[in-house]
């Protein structure tokens, strides 16, 4: 039986042996129901005669009812379709964007780099897509000249060679505004498709089913958008990250991450490869907190050769220890006769 929705009656089964009954014992076209059943005509009961059917429009409506039954399912796994189309996409948005976060900037000890993006790609892995938007336009697609503070500089030890790395896409206010909306719009999107679809969609229907096809077509023409430029913005943050490796020659690199000189030359004098080198001599040879420069001289020659005072434009020793002020230094009198310069780190 067809569905209780879209039956025809002629179409019945046990319409049809009525029919072939009241053709075997009509008088004049007319039947007792109880003869065609095998009984017995009874006084008073009603007789029966077959209705003439426009078949083919009966059988029509009864075909179209069947095939709309029918192409319900074939709509609904359409839908299924074109949903599971959108969320693949955001799920490779998602995945992407993370990547990006946990990628475009890093700060530590130069040993520890690896380690604290692993780190990072942890923290953002259980982020959800507003979530990650909020850190995107917080650190990496930034408004031009309110680049938010990079906190981890704060963090980064002097006693060992460390750095702080940050690329960025800068965008004009109004631009930036329109794309951090854009992208609210997807993550609302995203939300109504996935908690809402089916309430705002009668995907029991034919027209339901049509009408969240259509919804969900627009949607991935969206989401993709968003996904293209998304990739964009990771394209030119590999670009970055390649540009640095190449300006970053070995020599400017080492420079630049042991000693503590700047491409320009110029440095401060508490990150300086050589200040960090007395440190550590001090932190070795110390007598009572005071360390004997000419035993630290031996110890820097051992251990730490490169460091020397005409790489920071000092020509001797004593002239780093002043001119850093990180350290205290006085003179006291030597088994000769002389002077031994003695050195302590300032707290």
């Amino acid at each position: 039986m067809p569905d209780e929705r879209c039956f025809e009656w002629p179409a019945m089964g046990f319409v049809r042996p009525l029919r072939g009954a009241s053709n075997t014992l009509a008088t004049a076209g007319w039947a007792l129901p109880n003869t065609a059943r095998g009984g017995v005509a009874l006084q008073g009961l009603r007789w029966i005669k077959p209705r003439q059917v426009d078949n083919s429009k009966s059988m029509g409506r009864h075909m179209e009812a069947e095939m709309t039954g029918a192409s319900v399912p074939g709509l609904q796994r359409e839908v299924q379709r074109l949903m599971g189309r959108c969320m693949l996409r955001i799920q490779q948005y998602e995945k992407l964007l993370k990547a990006i976060l946990a990628s475009h900037e890093v700060a530590g000890p130069m040993d520890q780099l690896d380690t604290r993006r692993e780190a990072q790609a942890r923290k953002f892995s259980g982020k959800t897509l507003g979530q990650l938007a909020g850190v995107l336009f917080d650190s990496y697609v930034v408004c031009e000249g309110k680049e938010s503070e990079f906190s981890a500089e704060e963090e980064l030890p002097i006693d060992v060679p460390s750095v702080a790395i940050r690329l960025s896409i800068q965008m004009p206010e109004e631009r930036w505004r329109e794309t951090k909306a854009a992208i609210a719009e997807l993550v609302s999107l995203r939300n109504e498709l996935v908690h809402h679809l089916i309430e705002r969609f009668d995907v029991w229907v034919e027209d339901g089913c049509l009408a969240a096809s259509a919804h969900l077509l627009s949607s991935f023409e969206r989401i993709n958008k968003h996904y293209e430029e998304l990739s964009e913005w990771a394209r030119l943050m590999c670009e970055g990250q390649a540009r640095l490796s190449e300006q970053l020659t070995h020599a400017v690199l080492s420079d630049l991450i042991i000693d503590g000189i700047r491409p320009d030359g110029s440095f401060e004098w508490p990150e300086t490869g050589i200040v960090r080198a007395l440190r550590e001599a001090s932190a070795t040879l110390a007598v009572a907190g005071w360390t004997q420069l000419k035993t630290a001289r031996i110890w820097l020659a051992e251990h730490r050769p490169d460091q020397l005072p005409e790489k920071y434009g000092c020509r001797t020793w004593p002239q780093v220890l002043n001119e850093s002020k990180c350290f205290r230094l006085e003179y006291r009198a030597g088994k000769d006769g002389g002077r031994e310069a003695w050195f302590q780190p300032r707290a």
